[in-house]
């Protein structure tokens, strides 16, 4: 008797219904090595996940479609399944006897992926690319190569580049609409030329990774018969780019290698109309997929993305994500896989980079069979955009969940600029102005006790101090605001000049909260004090470097060679990373 419920998308699916079921919910996440607990650096942490999948408390995700989850969450191998399997083991083989010319290493390749393969067909558990991907490690570590495509991505690459300037690509492009639109005013007019123009490169650019596996040629006769015959709703687009005529920002998620020339084509019309443009491109070798170091070995694609800004950083921060987009209009990052987009084993940077998104921009049948092929909402609106098989265009739209606020930039600024004005009217009344650091989620568990803490004793100087503004950081929370928007707006708060006194929390400090509470001090408090804290830590690297700034800054509490035990705040959420050994 199967464990398993009933279900009919992979939103019904949570953990903590029945032991059982979790329990096999856990040997399927652990089997495709999506685990967090059980691998806390290549696996993105619920908080993180969070930053791009709309969850609930205990949902599960799993980066697949609902259809591909269903099959292999049930037992038996059907035969849909067995049909990709296969795909992905042709894929390998090809692979293995194309580029490995030693015999002996070409049956090593071989013997042992397909050990691999029967243990997969044999569980069918393992999501097919992520056997594909296993299987791709042990071919590019026992072959010594990391990129065996290189040769064939920079053919296609410049096959696009021819693409883009053929007389078909520009005629397709410029030739003025029939009928003229309709409008009252030349912003109007603007707008639907605008988006004439992105409809027009949406088809455009999906029509060479339709035959990039042959090495598409400049006989553009077969794009010609298919680039306009389809019709789609194109309303979405229209929606979204009217509410947000100019400062939105797109991570744009590309398809292969084929297209990447018309991709950056549509990337500058964005650009163009006012927005900017993170690219996402592969960490490493994923068959035509572009990745980010291809530039290194193709200089038509370097003098192509000439000017961008690219961040290598596989953990970037928030402040540094945003002054990269307030400094370049097109960024280019590594998602940090090497496989078709997964969302649990994506960077930090890449996970940052669709939460500072307003849009989803994503091409190819690869990226719609995980974004619009998996039930799950998303926090940020999504646009795919691809060719099925018979060549036919399709845009697929889905809205973000509408349980999802966003905190903008411009939103978090306004918030620190409310406390900077706070700060500067206490200065002009002449009081001083302290701001005070403390222990908010080290401590796993104990986040209200912490706030608790914090409240008690601030309570407890604005009885004893005369004249001081004190900063309590807890009074500033807003439901919604995370870890990331928290400490992005404390560090304009605390640049800004106007904190003439920064308090770290002593043991001491605590001691005392909890004999105002009438309390005693716990096991798992004792000997706590900010060193523990992570953002603490960063805070007083911050305080040093103001205090270069204005000497006048008094720091008190402990010593800032304390400071040294944290190493990272857990992305999104309110507690640290583990001390590493």
């Amino acid at each position: 008797m199967s464990i398993l419920p009933d279900f009919t998308s992979i939103k019904d699916i949570r953990y903590g219904e029945d032991p059982a079921f979790d329990a096999w919910l856990l040997h399927f996440m652990t089997a495709n090595h999506l685990e967090n607990f059980m691998d806390p650096v290549k696996n993105a942490s619920p908080e993180q996940l969070r930053f791009m999948v709309a969850l609930d408390e205990n949902q599960v995700f799993a980066p697949c479609s609902d259809w591909q989850f269903k099959r292999l969450v049930n037992p038996g191998l059907e035969s849909d399944l067995l049909r990709v399997y296969a795909y992905v083991w042709l894929k390998l083989v090809k692979l293995v006897k194309t580029h490995v010319s030693d015999r002996y290493q070409r049956r090593l390749i071989l013997n042992l992926c397909r050990h691999k393969f029967k243990h997969a067909l044999d569980s069918s558990i393992l999501i097919p690319w992520r056997l594909l991907k296993g299987m791709i490690t042990i071919f590019l570590s026992r072959s010594g190569l990391d990129d065996p495509y290189r040769n064939r991505k920079s053919v296609l690459f410049s096959r696009g580049k021819a693409y883009v300037e053929s007389d078909f690509f520009k005629r397709a492009i410029e030739s003025c609409p029939y009928p003229v639109p309709e409008c009252e005013c030349l912003e109007d007019m603007r707008f639907e030329l605008d988006m004439i123009e992105l409809e027009r490169i949406f088809r455009l650019a999906s029509l060479p990774d339709q035959w990039s596996h042959n090495l598409f040629t400049g006989n553009f006769e077969q794009y010609s018969n298919m680039y306009s015959h389809d019709e789609v709703d194109f309303g979405p687009v229209r929606d979204i780019f009217h509410v947000n005529a100019t400062g939105l920002k797109i991570l744009y998620l590309p398809d292969e290698t084929g297209g990447l020339m018309a991709d950056l084509v549509l990337i500058k019309s964005l650009i163009r109309q006012g927005h900017s443009v993170i690219l996402s491109l592969r960490e490493g070798f994923c068959f035509d997929d572009p990745t980010f170091w291809d530039k290194e070995y193709d200089p038509l694609l370097a003098e192509a993305l000439k000017g961008a800004i690219f961040i290598s950083e596989n953990r970037i921060s928030k402040n540094a994500l945003l002054a990269s987009l307030r400094e370049n209009s097109l960024v280019v990052i590594s998602d940090g896989t090497r496989e078709r987009l997964n969302l649990v084993r994506c960077s930090v940077t890449f996970a940052r980079a669709w939460k500072e998104s307003d849009l989803i921009l994503a091409k190819g049948w690869g990226n719609r069979r995980r974004l619009i092929g998996n039930t799950h909402l998303f926090t940020r609106d999504v646009i795919c955009f691809y060719r099925t098989l018979d060549g036919k265009f399709k845009l697929d739209f889905k809205a973000k969940s509408e349980n999802v606020r966003k905190f903008s930039e411009a939103d978090i600024t306004a918030k620190s600029d409310e406390i900077i004005a706070e700060m500067q009217q206490a200065r002009s009344d002449r009081k001083a102005v302290m701001f005070y650091s403390a222990v908010v989620g080290s401590i796993p568990g104990q986040v209200d006790t912490a706030i608790e803490v914090l409240n008690t004793f601030v309570g407890h100087l604005r009885e004893r101090l005369d004249d001081t503004y004190i900063i309590n950081p807890a009074e500033h929370f807003e439901e919604g605001m995370d870890a990331d928007d928290l400490m992005f707006m404390w560090e304009k708060v605390q640049r800004s000049g106007f904190i003439s006194i920064w308090r770290f929390q002593t043991y001491a400090d605590i001691e005392k909260s909890f004999e105002l509470m009438g309390k005693k001090v716990p096991p798992v408090w004792a000997g706590k004090d900010a060193t523990y804290s992570t953002g603490c830590t960063k805070e007083m690297h911050i305080a040093q470097d103001v205090q270069l700034k204005h000497r006048e800054l008094q720091i008190i509490g402990p010593s800032a060679n304390k400071f040294l035990r944290r190493r990272e705040y857990g992305v999104g959420r309110f507690s640290d990373v583990v001390i590493e050994p």
